[in-house]
């Protein structure tokens, strides 16, 4: 069993492992580990120290595939005081996902605490549960998940933990940002409102807006998803760390139904 969500391959290659496999197709990988894998090759790109990742934005372009992806990023917009970073991830030959993140620098400027509420209890308060039944496993498995409300096997809100059982990259510490990225594109699927088993509910986005650094391993999603009437949706969490809230996350929703399985197959 592979010990990292990536491998890296050289010359910004890396391959993925079973770990980044997404709830939807055993071929495709979950947007969690390839959205932190880009902000990875973000924050490498010119870096300063006196700056923070305040937003981040991932566009879903086609499905990542479980195999050899290709990363690459750049300074698009340098700045005193703001800065534009972007970054792209390709796969045979094709553009397969694309962000960009606003960094911006840290001030002297006096704290205001946050008016988001603060999640209701802190992890080990909560027991570690398995997969849900009927989601394709991988990455489901690579994340410890805990649940305060809700989760995974109940339609509707949720609150949850969840933290990295595997660092992104072998030998390395997953940063702030990357805690956050590797599961904040799960809130979709923390509040789910309709059966996974007739529905999809697939986000070609995932934006996340930070106001302070996440400490330690635990991220927390209190997730909830709104559909309208003609099968668009919109899942919203509020992102918290064991201190408090750290910034916010959406995701715009498809919502379609399944094909039979005949039809999945190819017949």
């Amino acid at each position: 069993m592979a010990d990292s969500f990536y491998v890296p391959l050289g010359d910004g290659r890396w391959q993925a492992t079973v770990h980044t496999t997404g709830p939807w197709d055993a071929s495709s990988q979950h947007a969690g580990p390839p959205s932190a894998l880009l902000s990875r090759a973000l924050q490498e790109s010119e870096p300063r120290k006196d700056m923070m990742i305040a937003r981040f934005t991932c566009e879903i372009l086609r499905p990542i595939p479980v195999g050899e992806i290709s990363i690459a990023a750049r300074l698009a917009r340098p700045g005193r005081s703001v800065e534009l970073l972007e970054a792209t991830a390709s796969a045979n030959g094709r553009e397969v996902a694309r962000a960009t993140a606003w960094r911006v620098l840290r001030t002297a400027a006096d704290p205001v605490p946050s008016r988001y509420p603060a999640p209701e209890g802190l992890p080990d308060q909560y027991p570690s549960i398995p997969p849900p039944a009927g989601w394709v496993d991988g990455y489901l498995s690579a994340i410890e998940w805990r649940v305060a409300r809700g989760g995974f096997a109940t339609p509707g809100p949720s609150t949850v933990w969840g933290r990295m059982r595997y660092p992104l990259v072998p030998d390395e510490e997953p940063s702030p940002l990357e805690r956050v990225l590797a599961i904040a594109d799960s809130g979709n699927g923390a509040s789910w409102e309709l059966d996974i088993a007739r529905w999809h509910f697939i986000n070609p986005e995932l934006t996340v807006h930070l106001y302070r650094e996440a400490e330690g391993e635990w991220i927390c999603l209190d997730a909830q998803t709104a559909i309208a009437q003609g099968g668009v949706g919109l899942a919203t969490s509020v992102l918290s760390d064991v201190a408090g809230p750290v910034g916010v996350g959406a995701q715009s929703l498809l919502i379609a139904p399944r094909p039979p399985a005949h039809d999945q197959a190819g017949d």
